[in-house]
Order: C-alpha cells, then structure tokens, then sequence
C-alpha cells in the first residue's frame, strides 16, 4: 500500500472544522490511531509489542532479538496541527516495509515500526514523554501526576485507556537490543523548499525547552482599583514577554509564549495569578540559556522540559548519505524522539520530507505525494542497507 493511501486512511481522525487535527494521547481519536496501527501490522504479519510506556512496537523478526533497525514517529498532535508532523513517519514505514516485499526482500534482522505516545506534549506539557520514559530521561512518578488543561493527571487518563500507568519507566533491555532508530519526519521549515530537493538527512537538533513562568498578584477590581494601586501580575508577564522576544531576534534563537492561563480570567477582574510557557530555542546551549535568563531573576520559572544539542551520528549520517546519493544535510530546531534516543546511546539518524509551505503545527503544513513517495523510495533504500534486506 503507498504512504498516501495510508495517510488517507487516517485523514478522517481528529479532523476539526477548521481542518486542523486534534489527535491527543488516550482520546478516543488516539484510540482510533492505534487501532489503524494494530491493523497495519497486522496486514503485514508483523508481531505487535506494547512497551512498559504504552509505546507501540510492529516487530518484523523476532522482538526479543538483539541489534533491532526501528523506525516510526508519533501519532499525536498539537492542537490545531497538520496533518503530516508524526503519522507520515510511521505510514512511510509501512509504506517501505511493502516496497520490499514487493521486491521479495526478507531482513537478516529484526524490524520494528515503532508509534511514540505523547511525542508533542500537547496534553500533559512533556515533549517526547513516551520516548523519555523509555530511556529513563524522566521520572516516571513525575509523568503519573502531569495533569491536562482539565486537570486530569496522566495516571488517570491511562487507567481510563484502559492502560497500566504503574509500568512506566526506563527500559533498559529494549534500549540495549535497539541497534539503530531512523525517524522519517516532514521538514518543519523553508530548508528544502529554499535547497529545491525533496528529502534531506537531519544533521543535528538544535538545545530546547520548555519553561512554566508563574507571575503572582492580587486579585482586584478593574474598575475601581487605580493604576497605581494596582498588584497586577499581567503587566509582569507583559514586560518579561518583551525582554524574551528583544533577546531572541536573532536568526540562531527562537523564543515563544503560546500557551497562558489567567486566574480567575474574567474581563472586569485584575487577575491574581498568570501562568504562562515559554518555548525557546537556540543554535547552542549558550545562547538557549542566555534567551531564558533574559526573562529576568524576579520570575519564578521551573523547566518542564530541556533537551540539550543532539548532533545524529556522525558514521550514520554519512552512510545514509551515500545510499541516499548525496541528499542535503538540514539541523532542526524542532524536538524528536530520534534526539532522545540518540542521548540514550542509540545510534539515530532523521529523513525530513519537503513540506511546500514552509509552515508547521498548523493547517497549512503540507507535503505532495511525489515527495511522501520520494521519502518512502529513500527509507526502503536506508532499511535495505542496515536491516540486511536480501
């Protein structure tokens, strides 16, 4: 089956009227893009493992077996997202997997098409939460009490999935059996569209993280309470968001506050409290850490996530680079789960699919089906290569 044929498949899920997707973990539509997983493996005989974090595993040869190739991504969605940023990592992993059954290749070593949860940290606030528990980067103790915009902790949506949140935590054994991780991913950016090429090899990903920025006050009337007597937590917030945005205008920093809560929120009261993220990124740990401080020393700031440069395997890159004749080598300053297994220790390589519109983590993101395809023709080549195709 091709990878659009695939991704038509899933189209219909988490669709909002806008034409965004709304595809959080343990929903029902996460529920439906799991069920799509389980069927696809299940097309292609492949043994289904689910892993002590609720990852998903689509074995091709024996899943206790050492020195696994896996490839895949992430089924879930930041609000309002595309439809491409996850779901086309794991459709042109099946999509290769049929190229080469066509062609009568059989791999010398075990496969896995792998489905991360909670890759985007839309609902519980931890990016690549799935592939953190797995190497061990977060305490899972920690990951049971995150709570959703609801108040709904992880612990809870687990149990109500009908999954084990007392199982998670690092896995080790499965760690050390994974030989190399290969994540296809559309480009998040302009690289490829300005490069006039349709797939790339990621070279690196840029230090990242998230911050929660509390800024206390007191709660007041808006009417009645003059300016000056005023303890508004809003004017702080406002002030820290002009310092942040003053520090990161350069072309090697990102900063941004997306998401902001406001107790009590209401239009005709001085709000008592403001909550807001911070989303920065930077080219080097130096000037990721000089964009946070500029929010100042009077905030009070706790890190919800921080991943520091991940540079891909050098002797990967290269070898990916020959069978793939010399495609471009792009860094991202988007996360993956490919940089967290690669801070494990597991040998991990990116494939970035052109998306013509520059634009991500929106309705807009797209990628044509010639360069899904062109994708999926250079996966099946890498897998040929380490899974031992023959």
């Amino acid at each position: 089956m091709s990878v659009t044929d695939l991704l038509a498949q899933l189209a219909p899920i988490g669709l909002t009227a806008g034409g965004g997707y709304r595809r959080f973990t343990w929903t029902p539509e996460y529920a439906g893009l799991r069920q799509w997983f389980l069927y696809q493996a299940e097309a292609r005989q492949l043994q289904v493992v689910k892993d002590a974090n609720a990852n998903l595993w689509a074995y091709m040869g024996d899943p206790e077996g050492a020195e696994i190739v896996a490839v895949g991504s992430h089924l879930d969605s930041v609000p309002d997202g595309g439809a491409f940023d996850g779901p086309l990592g794991i459709a042109s992993a099946f999509a290769a997997l049929d190229l080469l059954a066509q062609r009568g290749l059989r791999p010398q070593r075990p496969i896995a098409v792998v489905a991360f949860t909670e890759e985007e940290g839309a609902r519980f606030g931890v990016a690549c939460l799935g592939s953190r528990l797995l190497a061990g980067a977060i305490d899972p103790e920690r990951a049971r009490a995150l709570t959703d915009a609801k108040g709904v902790s992880l612990k809870e949506a687990m149990l109500e999935a009908g999954e084990d949140p007392s199982r998670l935590g690092a896995d080790p054994s499965l760690l050390a059996r994974l030989d190399t991780y290969v994540e296809l991913h559309i480009e998040q950016g302009r690289g490829l569209i300005d490069l006039g090429q349709p797939v790339a090899i990621g070279s690196e990903i840029w230090p990242h993280g998230r911050w929660r920025i509390d800024f206390p006050g007191t709660a007041d009337h808006a009417g009645t309470t003059r300016m000056r007597d005023r303890d508004d937590p809003m004017a702080r917030f406002a002030a820290t968001v002009v310092r942040v945005f003053d520090a990161a205008q350069s072309d090697s920093t990102r900063a941004t506050f997306g998401r902001i809560e406001v107790t009590p929120n209401s239009t005709n009261a001085i709000p008592s409290l403001v909550t807001a993220w911070l989303d920065a990124r930077a080219a080097t740990d130096g000037a990721l850490e000089s964009v946070v401080a500029s929010a100042g020393s009077d905030v009070t700031m706790t890190a919800e996530s921080v991943t520091r440069r991940v540079e891909f395997d050098p002797d990967l890159r290269d070898r990916l680079a020959g069978l793939l004749g010399g495609v471009p080598q792009l860094p991202t300053a988007a996360g993956h789960d490919a940089g967290v297994l690669s801070e494990a220790g597991v040998s991990s390589a990116m494939l970035f699919v052109r998306n013509p519109t520059g634009v991500s983590h929106s309705p807009a993101e797209h990628a044509n089906a010639e360069d899904c395809i062109a994708g999926t023709e250079s996966l099946a080549r890498v897998l040929t290569d380490l899974g031992g195709f023959h």
